[in-house]
């Protein structure tokens, strides 16, 4: 049936006179739009004729913050800009609220109701969950690990603390993270205006880590993409030692002939990790970076125009993408850990991985790093877990989603444990070494020398050479698309009027300044590089960030609102063990990791290069680039904000804008 549009009337009621006007029992005839005070947190827009539904269940009584209740509205629009039957009602108290009433009826009311709900949606709640798996299950899961496990025994003394810093630190703050984004449907930037204005440098802080992250995080990417194209062969290049780039030391101890592994043998693999892919012989460190690898900077750009097509639409396409990128990895993992488990001397790797060593809960160092590394492992901080969750339906279980994701997470990193550590003990019983020598290799070295190495001399090479730098693909690719998904998102709710409609063209300028700001790590010098950014540009700045975040949420804005917003999201409150890690025990764990991290500066050394010493006050400052933000937006607020100083604080801390909260066709009681 054809819809009459009917005209507008928009009528301020700013007098008590006007307020009372639609009183306890009256019929309100023009009951459509509610626009609260800055100070409340609502916008409910009405459509007459056609139902729409809240995004909780049907029918059912929706209960609004401060004070404001919906129920459902039996009234249709008669055609006329009237609603039958709605009766809402206002305090007798209210004085200076000011409320503005419109008929939204017919094609102006769906207008409307549309601006509303007009952002983008994931299509299912399992393109959200895959997303943040993907996201949270990256590189780091596969080597972090090991790192860690390699000097403290994983599942020994290593464990007790990894699980208590996963339940007290980790997992609440990845769990506010996803209501905050969820509940306000904000990036990373425009979000702290419904929170605590004043530290929406937070925000633009954010955006520079990630920026950062995303300079180096796809160069190891681009390696991973040259060790796939070079898997291409009958013989894998990194098996033999009559290479072009091989030298007098190279020794292939897995040849047939009798062959003696000493302290000056190097690998096969490791030469062709070294002076084919990265070329670090042409470099002299740091002073000296050489040139740039024309076979990197492809690998490079083809991963930026993957990365630059899967995500230029936005969520609906990412979702559909991370069903191969954050399903693919799962399956290889099972092949390599079967494979793994099938090798000469995979026992001695296994045992090496799960014999505790208990001394070490006595070492600070060893909570120190159970805490990095899960913080790390489950990413809150980067933005990633606002942008994505802001997609999510009002009423989704992000408390569900969070245990989920967190725990899927924590699984991985330790069963990729074992498919590391088989190899590990097949490759020193190959040496006739203890596992220790052969673990000494961390971070990307685990992976593209020792790891590399073993596959070459498994029986059908090429096969697991191929898979494997595959699943190291599509594991970076995920956490790329969440890193630009987090800036994307936050730029594009900050400026809509200016980027809102031109998403696409905005996403191809950030991936090509991503693509210029990674210029430096495709040098012969690059991975040095990585080293430096990977230690010191996202470490500290992004303990430094969630912390703060947890201060403003759980001081500022207070933990009792928000555990109201999470009420009214999921329909119960969350308990105490939530709050008290959320206002106590989340911020003191942050700041006991960045305090360890300030105290004691990692000492780089890559390879035979030693870091200078002016490097770590380079990468302190690289780190501090990022956060200074934070103080200058403070200073800047404090400087705008009109009133006497304690005027100024008060309006600064207090939220500014309003949460719009979807509900469908209901009307208005006063409560």
């Amino acid at each position: 049936m054809e819809k009459k549009a009917a005209s507008q009337e928009t009528e301020p009621l700013t007098s008590k006179k006007d307020v009372s006007d639609c009183n306890k029992g009256e019929d309100c005839k023009e009951n459509g739009l509610l626009v609260r005070n800055p100070k409340s947190a609502l916008r409910l827009v009405e459509d007459g004729n056609k139902v729409h539904p809240s995004q909780g269940e049907k029918g059912e009584a929706a209960q609004i913050s401060n004070g404001y209740s919906g129920v459902q509205s039996s009234g249709p629009c008669n055609g006329m800009g009237e609603v039958e039957d709605a009766q809402c009602t206002a305090p007798a108290a209210t004085t200076t609220t000011t409320t503005t009433t419109s008929t939204t009826c017919g094609a102006e009311g769906q207008q409307q109701l549309m601006e509303l709900e007009d952002r983008e949606t994931w299509s299912k709640k399992i393109d959200f969950l895959l997303s943040v798996i993907g996201y949270a299950v990256d590189l780091g899961n596969v080597w972090r690990e090991e790192l860690q496990s390699s000097a403290f025994s994983l599942a020994g003394a290593f464990l007790i603390p990894y699980i208590i810093m996963a339940i007290f630190g980790g997992i609440p703050l990845f769990y506010m993270e996803l209501a905050l984004g969820q509940y306000h449907r904000n990036g990373c930037i425009s979000i702290w205006r419904k929170i605590c204005p004043i530290f929406k440098g937070i925000g633009f802080a954010i955006c520079i880590i990630d920026l950062y992250v995303a300079s180096y995080y796809n160069t190891i990417m681009a390696w991973a993409f040259y060790y796939l194209i070079s898997s291409f062969t009958a013989e894998l290049p990194w098996t033999s030692c009559t290479n072009p780039w091989n030298t007098g030391n190279c020794t292939n101890y897995f040849s047939k002939d009798n062959v003696s592994w000493s302290v000056h043998s190097i690998s096969p693999a490791e030469e062709f990790y070294t002076r084919q892919v990265l070329q670090v012989h042409r470099s002299d460190g740091l002073e000296d970076l050489g040139g740039i690898s024309w076979q990197l900077t492809l690998c490079l750009l083809l991963i930026f125009t993957i990365v630059y097509f899967s995500i230029w639409k936005g969520v609906k396409t990412s979702g559909k993408v991370v069903w191969v990128t954050a399903t693919f990895p799962y399956i290889i993992l099972f092949i390599l850990l079967v494979r793994g488990a099938t090798l000469p001397g995979a026992w001695r790797g296994v045992l090496y991985y799960l014999k505790p060593d208990w001394q070490k809960l006595l070492a600070t160092e060893v909570w120190v790093d159970a805490a990095a590394q899960i913080f790390f492992s489950l990413g809150p901080g980067f933005g990633v877990l606002l942008a994505y969750a802001s997609y999510n339906k009002f009423h989704n279980n992000c408390y569900q989603d969070a245990l989920v994701t967190s725990t899927v997470n924590c699984l991985t990193s330790f069963v990729s444990g074992f498919v590391i550590f088989t190899v590990l003990g097949y490759m020193a019983e190959m040496r006739n070494e203890d596992v220790s020598e052969v673990a000494k290799d961390t971070g990307p070295s685990l992976l593209f020398i020792t790891y590399a190495e073993a596959i070459a001399n498994m029986p059908a090479s090429t096969f697991f050479a191929i898979i494997f730098f595959l699943m190291l693909l599509t594991l970076g690719l995920d956490s790329t698309f969440a890193g630009l998904e987090g800036v994307i998102t936050g730029v594009l709710d900050e400026f809509p009027n200016v980027w809102g409609k031109r998403r696409e063209v905005f996403v191809l300028g950030l991936t090509i300044v991503c693509f210029l700001g990674s210029l430096a790590t495709l040098t012969f010098g690059g991975a040095y590089v990585v080293k430096l950014f990977e230690e010191y540009a996202t470490g500290p700045a992004v303990l430094t960030v969630v912390f703060l975040e947890a201060v403003a949420v759980s001081w500022f804005y207070g933990i009792t609102q928000f555990c109201n917003d999470v009420k009214e999201m999921l329909g119960s409150a969350p308990g105490w063990y939530w709050r008290v890690c959320w206002v106590a025990i989340s911020p003191l764990f942050l700041l006991f990791v960045t305090c360890s991290f300030l105290s004691s500066p990692p000492e780089l050394r890559l390879f035979d290069y030693d870091y200078p010493y002016w490097t770590t006050v380079v990468g302190y400052c690289i780190g501090t680039s990022s956060i200074i933000f934070i103080p200058i937006y403070m200073a800047y607020r404090m400087i705008i904000t009109p009133g006497t100083l304690k005027e100024r604080i008060l309006k600064s801390i207090t939220p500014e804008t309003a949460t719009e909260i979807p509900f469908g066709d209901i009307r208005m009681n006063a409560v």
